[in-house]
Protein backbone atom coordinates (compact mmCIF):
# COMPACT_ATOMS: atom_id res chain seq x y z
CA UNK A 1 0.00 0.00 0.00
CA UNK A 2 1.58 3.51 -0.71
CA UNK A 3 1.93 4.95 2.43
CA UNK A 4 1.35 8.92 1.18
CA UNK A 5 -2.24 7.13 0.14
CA UNK A 6 -5.16 8.26 2.54
CA UNK A 7 -6.71 4.98 3.65
CA UNK A 8 -10.07 3.61 2.09
CA UNK A 9 -11.48 1.83 5.12
CA UNK A 10 -14.64 -0.56 5.02
CA UNK A 11 -17.23 1.20 6.19
CA UNK A 12 -19.99 -0.38 8.58
CA UNK A 13 -22.63 -1.66 7.08
CA UNK A 14 -24.71 -0.48 10.01
CA UNK A 15 -23.39 2.91 9.43
CA UNK A 16 -25.87 5.50 9.25
CA UNK A 17 -28.65 3.40 10.02
CA UNK A 18 -31.08 3.00 13.00
CA UNK A 19 -29.93 0.16 15.08
CA UNK A 20 -30.55 -3.44 13.77
CA UNK A 21 -28.56 -5.88 15.79
CA UNK A 22 -28.18 -8.08 12.64
CA UNK A 23 -26.96 -5.36 10.33
CA UNK A 24 -24.48 -4.79 13.23
CA UNK A 25 -23.24 -8.48 13.52
CA UNK A 26 -22.21 -8.27 9.84
CA UNK A 27 -19.86 -5.57 10.89
CA UNK A 28 -18.10 -8.37 13.22
CA UNK A 29 -15.85 -10.80 10.76
CA UNK A 30 -15.73 -13.21 13.67
CA UNK A 31 -19.10 -13.95 14.12
CA UNK A 32 -18.83 -15.50 10.79
CA UNK A 33 -16.65 -18.23 11.90
CA UNK A 34 -17.74 -22.01 13.89
CA UNK A 35 -16.35 -23.42 16.47
CA UNK A 36 -16.59 -27.65 17.04
CA UNK A 37 -18.38 -27.64 13.50
CA UNK A 38 -21.23 -25.09 15.09
CA UNK A 39 -21.93 -21.46 14.00
CA UNK A 40 -19.77 -19.41 16.82
CA UNK A 41 -22.34 -17.94 19.32
CA UNK A 42 -20.57 -15.64 21.27
CA UNK A 43 -21.85 -14.46 24.65
CA UNK A 44 -18.25 -13.36 26.85
CA UNK A 45 -18.50 -9.70 26.02
CA UNK A 46 -18.33 -8.71 29.65
CA UNK A 47 -14.67 -10.34 29.26
CA UNK A 48 -13.46 -8.67 26.06
CA UNK A 49 -15.86 -8.13 23.14
CA UNK A 50 -15.27 -8.67 19.49
CA UNK A 51 -14.01 -5.97 17.54
CA UNK A 52 -15.90 -4.37 14.10
CA UNK A 53 -14.27 -4.13 10.87
CA UNK A 54 -13.69 -0.89 11.22
CA UNK A 55 -11.58 -1.13 14.54
CA UNK A 56 -9.81 -4.16 12.41
CA UNK A 57 -9.05 -1.73 9.39
CA UNK A 58 -7.87 1.05 11.32
CA UNK A 59 -4.63 -0.89 13.36
CA UNK A 60 -3.83 -2.76 10.52
CA UNK A 61 -3.63 0.81 8.04
CA UNK A 62 -1.34 2.58 11.15
CA UNK A 63 0.60 -0.70 10.98
CA UNK A 64 0.69 -0.99 7.10
CA UNK A 65 0.71 2.98 6.02
CA UNK A 66 1.54 5.30 8.76
CA UNK A 67 3.13 3.63 11.75
CA UNK A 68 5.89 5.37 13.76
CA UNK A 69 6.60 6.65 17.24
CA UNK A 70 5.08 9.78 17.92
CA UNK A 71 5.72 13.33 19.44
CA UNK A 72 9.39 12.59 18.41
CA UNK A 73 9.94 12.88 14.98
CA UNK A 74 9.44 16.05 12.39
CA UNK A 75 9.00 13.59 9.54
CA UNK A 76 5.93 12.79 7.65
CA UNK A 77 5.21 9.35 9.29
CA UNK A 78 5.52 10.66 12.74
CA UNK A 79 3.95 13.67 11.94
CA UNK A 80 0.96 11.54 10.73
CA UNK A 81 1.03 9.06 14.04
CA UNK A 82 1.15 11.96 16.12
CA UNK A 83 -1.95 13.45 14.86
CA UNK A 84 -3.97 9.82 14.80
CA UNK A 85 -2.67 8.90 18.52
CA UNK A 86 -4.02 12.60 19.90
CA UNK A 87 -7.10 12.40 18.06
CA UNK A 88 -7.84 9.21 19.41
CA UNK A 89 -7.52 11.24 22.70
CA UNK A 90 -9.71 14.03 22.12
CA UNK A 91 -12.44 11.24 20.47
CA UNK A 92 -12.10 9.37 24.09
CA UNK A 93 -12.74 13.02 25.88
CA UNK A 94 -15.85 14.27 23.35
CA UNK A 95 -16.84 9.92 24.24
CA UNK A 96 -16.77 10.60 28.05
CA UNK A 97 -18.15 14.33 28.66
CA UNK A 98 -14.92 15.36 29.98
CA UNK A 99 -13.75 19.12 29.42
CA UNK A 100 -10.32 18.77 28.18
CA UNK A 101 -7.18 16.79 26.22
CA UNK A 102 -5.55 16.56 29.47
CA UNK A 103 -7.75 14.64 31.42
CA UNK A 104 -7.76 12.26 29.69
CA UNK A 105 -4.39 9.16 29.70
CA UNK A 106 -3.90 6.65 27.85
CA UNK A 107 -2.89 3.50 29.98
CA UNK A 108 -2.92 -0.17 28.85
CA UNK A 109 -5.69 -1.03 30.73
CA UNK A 110 -8.42 -0.15 33.56
CA UNK A 111 -6.06 -2.08 35.64
CA UNK A 112 -3.04 -0.02 35.44
CA UNK A 113 -5.13 3.16 35.80
CA UNK A 114 -6.58 2.10 38.96
CA UNK A 115 -2.93 1.13 40.20
CA UNK A 116 -1.70 4.44 39.05
CA UNK A 117 -4.53 6.66 40.98
CA UNK A 118 -3.51 4.38 44.02
CA UNK A 119 0.05 4.81 44.14
CA UNK A 120 0.34 8.29 42.97
CA UNK A 121 -3.20 10.03 44.13
CA UNK A 122 -2.90 7.40 47.17
CA UNK A 123 0.54 7.79 48.35
CA UNK A 124 0.14 11.55 48.05
CA UNK A 125 -2.89 12.25 49.55
CA UNK A 126 -3.45 9.83 51.94
CA UNK A 127 -1.95 8.38 55.70
CA UNK A 128 -2.21 5.91 57.91
CA UNK A 129 -5.88 5.22 59.43
CA UNK A 130 -7.63 6.95 56.52
CA UNK A 131 -10.41 5.08 54.73
CA UNK A 132 -11.15 3.99 51.65
CA UNK A 133 -14.78 2.54 50.39
CA UNK A 134 -14.95 -0.48 47.86
CA UNK A 135 -18.54 -2.87 47.80
CA UNK A 136 -18.54 -6.51 47.52
CA UNK A 137 -19.26 -6.63 43.98
CA UNK A 138 -15.86 -5.33 42.79
CA UNK A 139 -13.37 -6.85 40.24
CA UNK A 140 -10.28 -8.01 41.65
CA UNK A 141 -8.68 -4.87 39.54
CA UNK A 142 -10.59 -2.35 41.93
CA UNK A 143 -9.45 -4.16 45.44
CA UNK A 144 -6.45 -5.52 45.32
CA UNK A 145 -4.65 -2.47 44.37
CA UNK A 146 -6.05 -0.53 47.39
CA UNK A 147 -5.04 -3.42 49.64
CA UNK A 148 -1.78 -3.01 48.47
CA UNK A 149 -2.01 0.74 49.71
CA UNK A 150 -3.52 -0.12 53.01
CA UNK A 151 -0.49 -2.90 53.57
CA UNK A 152 1.78 -0.14 52.01
CA UNK A 153 0.86 3.11 54.67
CA UNK A 154 -2.06 1.69 57.20
CA UNK A 155 -5.18 2.74 55.56
CA UNK A 156 -8.47 1.05 56.27
CA UNK A 157 -10.82 -0.65 53.82
CA UNK A 158 -14.33 -0.37 54.51
CA UNK A 159 -16.77 -2.79 52.65
CA UNK A 160 -20.70 -1.84 51.57
CA UNK A 161 -22.45 -4.74 51.43
CA UNK A 162 -24.87 -5.98 48.80
CA UNK A 163 -28.67 -7.47 49.55
CA UNK A 164 -29.53 -11.03 48.02
CA UNK A 165 -30.28 -9.39 44.49
CA UNK A 166 -26.83 -8.49 44.23
CA UNK A 167 -27.86 -4.11 44.93
CA UNK A 168 -25.84 -1.92 46.49
CA UNK A 169 -28.31 -0.15 48.76
CA UNK A 170 -27.52 3.45 49.38
CA UNK A 171 -27.96 3.88 52.80
CA UNK A 172 -25.11 1.19 53.55
CA UNK A 173 -22.76 2.97 52.08
CA UNK A 174 -23.77 6.32 53.55
CA UNK A 175 -23.49 4.27 57.36
CA UNK A 176 -19.43 3.71 55.75
CA UNK A 177 -18.66 7.26 55.91
CA UNK A 178 -16.89 9.05 58.80
CA UNK A 179 -14.58 11.71 58.75
CA UNK A 180 -11.71 9.82 57.61
CA UNK A 181 -13.17 8.55 54.35
CA UNK A 182 -10.78 9.69 51.95
CA UNK A 183 -11.69 7.70 48.92
CA UNK A 184 -14.87 5.84 47.14
CA UNK A 185 -13.40 3.82 44.49
CA UNK A 186 -16.85 1.32 43.11
CA UNK A 187 -18.01 0.18 39.74
CA UNK A 188 -20.82 1.67 37.58
CA UNK A 189 -21.62 -1.87 36.67
CA UNK A 190 -20.77 -5.07 37.85
CA UNK A 191 -19.12 -7.72 35.70
CA UNK A 192 -19.98 -10.72 37.62
CA UNK A 193 -23.28 -10.04 38.16
CA UNK A 194 -24.41 -7.15 35.30
CA UNK A 195 -26.02 -5.10 39.01
CA UNK A 196 -26.20 -1.07 38.06
CA UNK A 197 -25.04 0.33 40.89
CA UNK A 198 -26.78 4.14 41.83
CA UNK A 199 -22.95 5.77 40.85
CA UNK A 200 -25.02 9.33 40.96
CA UNK A 201 -26.50 8.86 44.24
CA UNK A 202 -22.99 8.05 45.62
CA UNK A 203 -21.32 10.67 44.00
CA UNK A 204 -23.85 12.65 45.69
CA UNK A 205 -22.91 11.39 49.39
CA UNK A 206 -19.55 11.71 48.52
CA UNK A 207 -19.97 15.29 46.96
CA UNK A 208 -20.84 16.32 50.23
CA UNK A 209 -18.28 15.09 52.46
CA UNK A 210 -15.49 16.02 50.19
CA UNK A 211 -14.62 12.49 49.63
CA UNK A 212 -12.64 11.44 46.38
CA UNK A 213 -14.72 9.17 43.65
CA UNK A 214 -12.98 6.78 41.47
CA UNK A 215 -15.72 4.80 38.90
CA UNK A 216 -15.06 1.90 37.31
CA UNK A 217 -16.54 2.13 34.27
CA UNK A 218 -15.19 -1.01 32.23
CA UNK A 219 -18.51 -2.77 32.11
CA UNK A 220 -21.01 0.33 31.84
CA UNK A 221 -19.26 2.61 28.61
CA UNK A 222 -20.39 -0.32 26.34
CA UNK A 223 -23.81 -0.52 27.32
CA UNK A 224 -24.61 3.50 28.67
CA UNK A 225 -24.12 6.63 28.04
CA UNK A 226 -21.40 8.47 30.34
CA UNK A 227 -20.68 11.47 31.19
CA UNK A 228 -17.71 12.38 33.82
CA UNK A 229 -18.61 15.93 34.15
CA UNK A 230 -22.37 15.60 34.74
CA UNK A 231 -21.58 12.72 37.23
CA UNK A 232 -19.28 14.75 38.81
CA UNK A 233 -16.71 11.87 39.89
CA UNK A 234 -13.30 12.48 40.39
CA UNK A 235 -11.64 9.38 38.29
CA UNK A 236 -13.30 6.99 36.11
CA UNK A 237 -11.57 4.61 34.18
CA UNK A 238 -12.55 1.55 31.25
CA UNK A 239 -9.91 -0.89 29.18
CA UNK A 240 -10.58 -0.39 25.04
CA UNK A 241 -11.07 -4.34 24.49
CA UNK A 242 -14.86 -4.13 26.45
CA UNK A 243 -15.53 -1.43 23.81
CA UNK A 244 -15.29 -2.98 21.19
CA UNK A 245 -11.51 -1.70 20.57
CA UNK A 246 -8.17 -3.13 20.85
CA UNK A 247 -6.80 -4.89 23.77
CA UNK A 248 -3.64 -3.28 25.90
CA UNK A 249 -4.62 0.06 25.58
CA UNK A 250 -7.11 1.85 28.39
CA UNK A 251 -7.88 5.02 29.64
CA UNK A 252 -8.06 7.22 32.89
CA UNK A 253 -10.01 10.19 33.10
CA UNK A 254 -9.02 12.38 36.22
CA UNK A 255 -9.93 15.89 37.26
CA UNK A 256 -7.09 18.10 36.08
CA UNK A 257 -6.22 19.86 39.06
CA UNK A 258 -6.01 16.21 41.06
CA UNK A 259 -3.56 15.17 38.08
CA UNK A 260 -1.89 18.10 38.18
CA UNK A 261 -0.47 17.61 41.69
CA UNK A 262 -0.20 13.79 41.79
CA UNK A 263 3.51 12.54 41.02
CA UNK A 264 4.43 10.55 38.19
CA UNK A 265 3.39 7.07 37.95
CA UNK A 266 6.52 5.76 35.82
CA UNK A 267 9.71 7.23 34.88
CA UNK A 268 11.08 7.34 31.45
CA UNK A 269 10.79 8.26 27.92
CA UNK A 270 8.09 11.07 26.90
CA UNK A 271 6.84 11.93 30.40
CA UNK A 272 10.10 14.95 31.15
CA UNK A 273 10.52 18.09 29.77
CA UNK A 274 14.42 17.46 30.39
CA UNK A 275 16.63 14.81 32.65
CA UNK A 276 20.63 15.40 33.93
CA UNK A 277 21.79 13.51 36.54
CA UNK A 278 20.91 16.08 38.66
CA UNK A 279 17.43 16.26 38.26
CA UNK A 280 14.22 15.66 36.15
CA UNK A 281 11.40 17.89 35.16
CA UNK A 282 8.03 16.64 34.23
CA UNK A 283 5.91 16.68 31.18
CA UNK A 284 2.75 18.76 31.66
CA UNK A 285 -0.27 16.81 31.02
CA UNK A 286 -1.27 14.03 30.04
CA UNK A 287 1.89 13.45 29.13
CA UNK A 288 3.17 12.89 32.70
CA UNK A 289 1.73 9.70 33.47
CA UNK A 290 2.26 8.04 30.11
CA UNK A 291 6.09 7.05 30.20
CA UNK A 292 7.58 5.38 27.17
CA UNK A 293 6.33 4.59 23.86
CA UNK A 294 2.82 4.11 24.01
CA UNK A 295 0.45 1.30 22.38
CA UNK A 296 0.27 3.85 19.11
CA UNK A 297 -2.06 1.51 17.03
CA UNK A 298 -4.19 0.49 20.19
CA UNK A 299 -5.24 4.25 20.52
CA UNK A 300 -6.10 4.79 17.41
CA UNK A 301 -7.94 1.36 17.02
CA UNK A 302 -9.80 2.84 20.33
CA UNK A 303 -10.64 6.10 18.44
CA UNK A 304 -12.27 3.53 15.82
CA UNK A 305 -14.34 2.02 17.87
CA UNK A 306 -15.88 5.42 19.20
CA UNK A 307 -16.00 6.33 16.12
CA UNK A 308 -18.40 3.07 15.57
CA UNK A 309 -20.31 3.49 18.61
CA UNK A 310 -20.89 7.23 17.63
CA UNK A 311 -22.94 5.82 14.42
CA UNK A 312 -25.35 3.54 16.81
CA UNK A 313 -28.09 5.38 19.34
CA UNK A 314 -27.17 4.35 22.90
CA UNK A 315 -31.03 4.51 23.85
CA UNK A 316 -31.63 1.77 20.84
CA UNK A 317 -28.59 -0.09 22.25
CA UNK A 318 -29.80 -0.20 25.81
CA UNK A 319 -33.31 -0.77 24.67
CA UNK A 320 -31.78 -3.92 22.55
CA UNK A 321 -29.83 -5.68 25.46
CA UNK A 322 -32.70 -5.11 27.89
CA UNK A 323 -34.67 -7.09 25.65
CA UNK A 324 -32.36 -9.65 25.38
CA UNK A 325 -31.76 -9.88 29.31
CA UNK A 326 -35.61 -10.21 29.81
CA UNK A 327 -35.83 -12.84 27.09
CA UNK A 328 -33.22 -14.90 28.00
CA UNK A 329 -33.98 -14.73 31.85
CA UNK A 330 -37.24 -15.60 31.24
CA UNK A 331 -35.77 -18.75 29.01
CA UNK A 332 -33.18 -19.98 31.59
CA UNK A 333 -35.59 -19.50 34.47
CA UNK A 334 -37.72 -22.04 33.28
CA UNK A 335 -35.12 -24.90 33.48
CA UNK A 336 -35.42 -26.99 36.53
CA UNK A 337 -31.99 -26.86 38.64
CA UNK A 338 -31.08 -22.94 37.73
CA UNK A 339 -29.76 -20.39 40.09
CA UNK A 340 -29.73 -17.04 38.98
CA UNK A 341 -26.86 -15.05 40.71
CA UNK A 342 -27.56 -11.14 40.64
CA UNK A 343 -31.24 -10.16 40.23
CA UNK A 344 -30.99 -6.80 40.57
CA UNK A 345 -33.56 -4.12 39.38
CA UNK A 346 -31.33 -2.19 37.17
CA UNK A 347 -28.55 -4.47 35.60
CA UNK A 348 -26.98 -4.88 32.41
CA UNK A 349 -27.30 -7.63 30.06
CA UNK A 350 -25.59 -10.33 31.99
CA UNK A 351 -26.85 -13.64 33.13
CA UNK A 352 -24.36 -15.15 36.10
CA UNK A 353 -26.12 -18.63 36.62
CA UNK A 354 -25.43 -22.49 38.42
CA UNK A 355 -27.03 -25.77 37.45
CA UNK A 356 -28.08 -28.16 40.11
CA UNK A 357 -25.13 -30.78 40.56
CA UNK A 358 -23.23 -29.81 37.64
CA UNK A 359 -19.76 -27.66 37.79
CA UNK A 360 -20.23 -24.20 36.04
CA UNK A 361 -16.68 -25.76 34.35
CA UNK A 362 -18.13 -28.73 32.83
CA UNK A 363 -21.19 -26.58 31.85
CA UNK A 364 -18.52 -24.27 29.85
CA UNK A 365 -17.31 -26.84 28.13
CA UNK A 366 -20.38 -28.65 26.91
CA UNK A 367 -21.51 -25.54 25.54
CA UNK A 368 -18.31 -24.72 24.02
CA UNK A 369 -18.86 -28.04 21.90
CA UNK A 370 -22.06 -26.74 21.12
CA UNK A 371 -20.93 -23.41 19.82
CA UNK A 372 -21.80 -21.27 22.42
CA UNK A 373 -19.10 -18.96 24.35
CA UNK A 374 -19.53 -18.36 28.24
CA UNK A 375 -17.35 -17.21 30.90
CA UNK A 376 -17.02 -20.15 34.23
CA UNK A 377 -15.18 -19.23 36.92
CA UNK A 378 -15.30 -16.32 39.78
CA UNK A 379 -15.00 -13.52 36.86
CA UNK A 380 -11.77 -12.12 39.20
CA UNK A 381 -14.87 -11.28 41.93
CA UNK A 382 -13.98 -13.88 44.26
CA UNK A 383 -15.64 -12.13 47.04
CA UNK A 384 -19.00 -11.83 45.21
CA UNK A 385 -18.66 -15.32 44.73
CA UNK A 386 -18.46 -15.32 48.20
CA UNK A 387 -21.39 -13.65 49.30
CA UNK A 388 -23.50 -15.76 47.17
CA UNK A 389 -22.11 -19.15 48.13
CA UNK A 390 -20.50 -19.75 45.45
CA UNK A 391 -17.21 -20.90 43.76
CA UNK A 392 -18.21 -20.57 40.83
CA UNK A 393 -20.92 -19.47 38.06
CA UNK A 394 -21.73 -19.97 34.28
CA UNK A 395 -21.72 -15.71 33.16
CA UNK A 396 -23.30 -14.93 29.61
CA UNK A 397 -22.78 -11.52 28.61
CA UNK A 398 -24.38 -9.89 25.39
CA UNK A 399 -22.79 -7.22 23.36
CA UNK A 400 -24.77 -5.19 20.43
CA UNK A 401 -24.21 -8.00 18.07
CA UNK A 402 -26.32 -10.71 19.88
CA UNK A 403 -30.02 -11.22 19.06
CA UNK A 404 -32.81 -13.52 20.53
CA UNK A 405 -31.63 -16.83 18.54
CA UNK A 406 -28.01 -16.43 20.38
CA UNK A 407 -30.16 -16.33 23.50
CA UNK A 408 -31.73 -19.64 22.24
CA UNK A 409 -28.85 -21.30 21.58
CA UNK A 410 -27.54 -20.84 24.98
CA UNK A 411 -30.96 -22.42 26.28
CA UNK A 412 -30.31 -25.11 23.61
CA UNK A 413 -27.09 -26.23 24.64
CA UNK A 414 -27.99 -26.27 28.45
CA UNK A 415 -30.59 -28.52 27.39
CA UNK A 416 -27.43 -30.77 26.07
CA UNK A 417 -25.87 -31.02 29.09
CA UNK A 418 -28.69 -31.96 31.25
CA UNK A 419 -28.57 -34.58 28.52
CA UNK A 420 -24.79 -35.52 29.36
CA UNK A 421 -25.28 -35.86 32.43
CA UNK A 422 -28.76 -37.28 32.71
CA UNK A 423 -26.37 -40.31 31.45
Amino acid sequence: MNAMVEPRLSAPASAQRAFNAAAVRADFPILERTVHGKPLVFLDSAASAQKPQAVIDAERHCYEAEYANIHRGVYYLSQRATENFEAAREKVRAFLGAGETREIVFVRNATEAINLVAQTYGHSRLKAGDEIVLSHIEHHSNIVPWQMLRDDIGVVIKVAPVNDAGEIELDAVADLLSPRTKIIAITQMSNALGTITPIREIIGLARARGITVLVDGCQAVPHLPVNVTDLDCDFYVFSGHKLYGPSGIGVLYGKAELLEVMPPYQGGGEMITSVTFEETKFAALPHKFEAGTPHIAGAIGLGAAIDYLGQLDFAAIEAHEQDLLRYATARLSEINGVRLIGTAANKGAILSFTLEGIHPHDIGTIVDHEGVAVRAGHHCAQPTMDRFGVAATVRASFGIYNTRSDADALIASIGRVLEVFAG
